[in-house]
């Protein structure tokens, strides 16, 4: 199996077990302006008409793109399991909700006018492929706007679980530790601007982004678990990462209970000339 194969495998089988996780995890956040990090991609692609989202998991980015009316809307995604639970979503009865590879995009030469991705193109491999694809189905100016993960704010729940997650990787066997995901390059401007540029892109903003997962400890850790390397890990592990998170946490918490937690993104935006 090639290393591109056993990335795509391996993340296919964990959204089959967690179809929702990554909006279950961010959908509840908040940057300082109130908005959430998926409403922050939509805000970059205002007036675009039509719109793929790239690895669209359950549609909730999606969801928000359907705010504005008259808009065609696709995604594409790996999981039929996250694009089964995109089909249930009623304001999105109209889009085209499409298993396919990133790489090899089943759209027409020019079908959009800007493409979305929420922390997705960082998992991807081959990614120089999938930045031609994309500005292949663009028309000319069109828009490519993607949220980028970009770790812990510091001193937080997040980083104690960044720890905490370490040591139960550390002392779990090979077969419990996920593969390689996706291309450094795309984790920084100067990097995501060397893949883009050969596609045809230029970048046009590149912005750092803190995002606020604060809440009771239970709620903190089910944002912080959607991790991809816990999913491997089986049940006991998992189980005892749990206690330890809760535990170290309740330090953490304020007088009204709340757990600081903030993860912070990169939001990129790229024209094609």
């Amino acid at each position: 199996m090639t290393t591109a194969a056993a990335q795509e495998a391996f993340l296919k089988a964990f959204h089959s077990e967690r179809p929702a996780v990554t909006g279950d995890a961010f959908g509840g956040g908040r940057a300082p302006d109130g908005r959430t990090s998926y409403e922050i991609l939509g805000d970059r692609v205002t007036g675009r008409r039509r719109v793929l989202d790239l690895g669209c998991g359950d549609g909730l980015l999606l969801e928000v793109l359907a705010r504005a009316e008259r808009r065609r809307l696709a995604g594409v995604d790996l999981s039929p399991a996250s694009l089964a639970l995109a089909r249930r979503r009623p304001a999105l009865a109209h889009a085209a909700l499409v298993e396919a590879r990133a790489q090899d995009l089943p759209f027409t030469d020019g079908a959009f006018d800007a493409c979305v991705s929420h922390l997705a193109l960082m998992l991807m491999a081959d990614v120089d492929r999938v930045a031609a694809e994309i500005a292949r189905v663009l028309s000319p100016g069109g828009v490519l706007a993607c949220v980028v993960g970009a770790g812990a704010v510091g001193g937080e729940a997040y980083e104690l679980f960044g720890t905490l997650l370490r040591e139960s990787v550390r002392q779990a066997p090979a077969a419990r530790r996920i593969p390689p995901l996706g291309d450094r390059r795309t984790r920084d401007r100067d990097g995501l601007a060397e893949v883009l540029a050969p596609a045809g892109f230029a970048m046009v903003d590149w912005r750092t982004v803190p995002i606020d997962l604060s809440g009771p400890a239970e709620r903190v850790w089910a944002s912080v678990s959607g991790i991809y390397d816990v999913g491997p890990l089986g049940g006991a592990a998992v189980a005892r990462l749990r206690r330890a998170f809760l535990t170290e946490a309740a330090a953490l918490a304020g007088p009204d209970g709340r757990v600081p937690c903030g993860f912070r993104i990169h939001v990129a935006t790229a024209r094609l000339r």
